[in-house]
């Protein structure tokens, strides 16, 4: 009897095991049929989103491709646009990105740092002296001639840095076909296109012409600031008419022999041309102002 005992027990312990066993092995194949054949609410709805997300992703991948050539297009347009009115290559859509000036600084040693550090200190000083000057001037105008301040706002409301053509100075001239001075800043504006006042004034000449910068609208601010306002359409103001700054004077106008319909604007200190893009500043986010200035200092060829 004793040896039967432990034998008895090996079985039912055997046959609990197979047991158990047999019920796992039962409840896993369970689970994958029910796997296979059955999902939840959970399952299907993500299952249908990312059949909704493959078709998408199908339709996305093709549009891209089409922006891709049509971004492509307008490069070219851009080009060629930029070569044949200005002479210059066009320029990248940021022009002093950080992502540029970081470029520029790695390529840079350190002794270059050191040696131009030491040679524009000295600059760096004066350069402070003059803001201090400049600003004791725009203080004394301001207290003394408050109906005379700098022309400052733009002749052109709404306008974007890509509209600014060539500066002051040495351009090449599409109608004479040679390097001419060039006394004002060309704007890239449509037909039509209302032109304002950059501040308050007194509508000194009115020339009505249709040869050089065809018709004209000269205002004198006091203080020795002169504005001219070029290829004019429509002219909406007469001489002696006192004006209101951003007021319109008149539209922009269209020639044969340009490339392009455009304003022609000119500011005068004291008989002097001055850079007009100097003036906008006040006018524009510094972003902006820092690409008009490199788009008037790079463009080679002037529009009229």
């Amino acid at each position: 009897m004793p040896k039967k005992k432990p034998s008895r027990i090996r079985k039912i312990l055997a046959g609990a095991l197979r047991y158990l066993v047999a019920t796992v092995s039962f409840a896993i194949v369970l689970y994958v049929l029910f796997a296979l054949f059955f999902s939840t609410d959970q399952e299907r709805q993500l299952l249908r989103e990312n059949r909704l997300y493959r078709q998408r992703y199908a339709k996305m991948l093709e549009k891209e491709r089409l922006i891709a050539d049509v971004v492509a297009g307008l490069e070219e347009k851009d080009h060629v646009i930029y070569e044949g009115l200005f002479k210059t290559s066009v320029p990248s859509a940021d022009p002093v990105s950080p992502s540029n000036l970081i470029t520029i600084a790695d390529s840079l040693s350190e002794s270059f740092y050191v040696s131009t550090a030491a040679s524009t200190s000295g600059t760096l000083m004066l350069v402070a002296g003059s803001v201090d000057a400049n600003f004791e001037e725009v203080f004394r105008i301001m207290t003394h001639k408050r109906d005379s301040v700098p022309p400052l706002s733009l002749p052109l409301h709404d306008m974007s840095y890509v509209q600014t053509g060539a500066s002051v100075g040495m351009k090449f001239n599409p109608v004479y076909q040679l390097q001419v001075q060039h006394d004002g800043l060309d704007l890239v504006a449509p037909q039509g296109a209302p032109v304002y006042a950059v501040a308050d004034g007194l509508v000194s000449q009115v020339i009505r012409s249709r040869k050089g910068l065809g018709n004209i609208v000269e205002i004198d601010h006091g203080n020795g600031f002169l504005t001219r306002y070029c290829l004019m359409g429509d002219i909406q103001v007469f001489r002696g008419r006192r004006v209101k700054r951003d007021q319109q004077i008149g539209t922009v106008g269209i020639s044969p022999t340009l490339p392009a319909p455009h304003l022609h604007f000119e500011v005068l200190r004291n008989g002097v041309p001055q850079d007009p893009v100097n003036y906008f500043f006040a006018s524009v986010s510094p972003d902006e102002y820092v690409r008009m200035l490199y788009l008037a200092v790079s463009t080679g060829q002037s529009m009229d």
